[in-house]
């Protein structure tokens, strides 16, 4: 994930959801004979699962909260 920044991940994100409600408000029709099929469903909330798990890890760095700690008990 180098490189990515939370704005760039939201971006994406959003990107996919804007797709997901395109396909299923219509994911195959016909005119005149002609056939258009929209993206794969199942594609696009995968996408949606990725960006959206991005979006929350970045978000979680940003905070600080994203950090990993180790507690070493004494005893």
């Amino acid at each position: 994930m180098a490189g990515i920044t939370l704005e760039q991940a939201q971006a994406q994100l959003d990107l996919y959801l804007a797709a997901e409600v395109k396909v299923l408000a219509g994911q195959k029709y016909e005119i005149a004979g002609r056939t258009l099929q929209r993206a794969n469903l199942a594609e696009i909330q995968a996408g949606i699962s990725t960006w959206n798990d991005r979006v929350r890890q970045l978000s979680l760095r940003a905070t600080g909260r994203g950090r990993t700690r180790t507690v070493v008990v004494g005893g």
